[in-house]
């Protein structure tokens, strides 16, 4: 993490753009730490706010768009297990375009959902309307607690990464599926 914050605060828009990029397709990259960091440097004025958005945007939509490519050319190859795909074009079926918009708020989710879509052969214009607006929330979200936290990053950044936030995203999403499911019935 610090690493990636370094990297951030010295190669400015660029490591924001490449960090993204690679985040969303290898889980590896702090993602939101990164996000609320740049969302600091905002509050700092050491940023600009629309070069950052443009650079967090930019590189999430260059990620999910790399996943959904890898999916589409090669995740046949390593979902081709017989009953695994079809239940994965079923569960896409049903929930996958809501979980591309809203995955990118769950770690892990958003490494696999472009995947998945990719593998389900979801047309490009769907996935790109979900998938997009999505990270568009994402990184405004993510920049926005960066802002509004400011200097007292150090305070709250221990609830950040703790992962207590992204829990409660995670229930309300778990929330809001359930509460569809029960009353498409």
């Amino acid at each position: 993490m610090v690493e990636a914050t370094q990297f951030v605060a010295h190669y400015g828009y660029a490591a924001i753009f490449v960090l993204l990029t690679l985040g969303i397709v290898l889980p590896l990259i702090p993602d939101e730490t990164i996000l609320v960091f740049a969302g600091i440097m905002i509050h700092k004025q050491t940023l600009d706010p629309a070069a950052t958005l443009v650079a967090a945007y930019a590189g999430s939509v260059c990620g999910i768009t790399l996943s959904y490519i890898l999916g589409r050319t090669g995740g046949i190859w390593l979902t081709r297990h017989g009953k695994h795909l079809q239940r994965t074009h079923e569960w896409f079926a049903c929930y996958g375009r809501w979980t591309l918009f809203f995955g990118y708020f769950i770690v892990g989710v958003r490494h696999v959902t472009a995947l998945v879509a990719g593998t389900a052969k979801l047309e490009p214009r769907v996935f790109a309307a979900y998938a997009y607006s999505g990270g568009l929330l994402w990184v405004i979200t993510f920049l926005s607690i960066g802002y509004f936290v400011g200097d007292s990053w150090e305070r709250w950044g221990r609830y950040i990464n703790g992962g207590l936030l992204i829990a409660a995203i995670a229930a309300a999403v778990a929330g809001w599926v359930w509460y569809r499911q029960k009353h498409r019935r």
